[in-house]
């Protein structure tokens, strides 16, 4: 009886076997979320090493070795990338940024808090240009890190309104309107744009003179 001739290769059970061995050991894919961390982690170190000008999407997918498309799936461009450090940004300077202190009045509150934020900029500045690089780069554009800051400088400032009308030391019907009017006033002392080539004492004159003009209007009783 003729032995028919063995196929060359594994049998088909090995080969099987084989397969769900390399399937078993394929490293499990990594959360989104850590892959967006180290993109912007990546990017951000190359934007203050080599520059934000001189450094492309195509660059922070080398760096990590894989494909641009890859970096494009979670960041659709290079102006995204820069809202996304700019609100990370933000976020950790206003962990780090001490809220109003209730304890104190109204006006002294408000020159503090205003003080206090201009000089987070300033040493900002100083430490990390690649951040105001950025804030140029992106003047213009609607981008979700300008509205986050606005709407918290606008938070806190009419919750020192509120306090100082509650007190009969403004007078003010609309707070939230006017918090944002002084906002838009206290912009030449807060928008880094504004106060990145300017001297530091020529600024604190500055800003105790917008704060104590804001003030002066607030206790008006004509401002209602």
């Amino acid at each position: 009886m003729a032995i028919a001739p063995k196929e060359e290769g594994l049998p088909a059970s090995n080969v099987r076997a084989g397969t769900r061995t390399a399937r078993s050991q394929r490293k499990p894919r990594r959360p989104a979320a850590e892959t967006r961390e180290d993109i912007l982690n990546t990017a951000e170190e190359l934007f203050r090493t080599k520059g934000f000008t001189n450094v492309a999407v195509a660059d922070v997918a080398a760096a990590l070795g894989m494909s641009p498309a890859n970096v494009f799936k979670h960041f659709h461009s290079k102006v995204d990338l820069v809202d996304a450090i700019s609100v990370r940004h933000l976020e950790a300077m206003i962990e780090r940024l001490a809220r109003p202190d209730d304890r104190k009045a109204p006006p002294e509150r408000l020159l503090l808090f205003v003080e206090q934020l201009m000089e987070s900029h300033l040493q900002d500045l100083q430490k990390s240009p690649h951040i105001f690089e950025m804030i140029v780069f992106s003047a213009g554009q609607e981008l979700a890190c300008a509205e986050q800051y606005r709407e918290m400088l606008i938070d806190d400032i009419t919750r020192i309104i509120d306090a100082g009308v509650e007190s009969g030391v403004y007078h003010v019907k609309d707070s939230r309107k006017t918090a944002e009017v002084a906002a838009m006033a206290l912009a030449c002392v807060l928008h880094p744009v504004l106060i990145a080539r300017e001297k530091a004492d020529i600024l604190a004159t500055r800003c105790r003179e917008v704060v104590a003009l804001i003030d002066t209007a607030l206790q008006n009783p004509l401002a209602k």
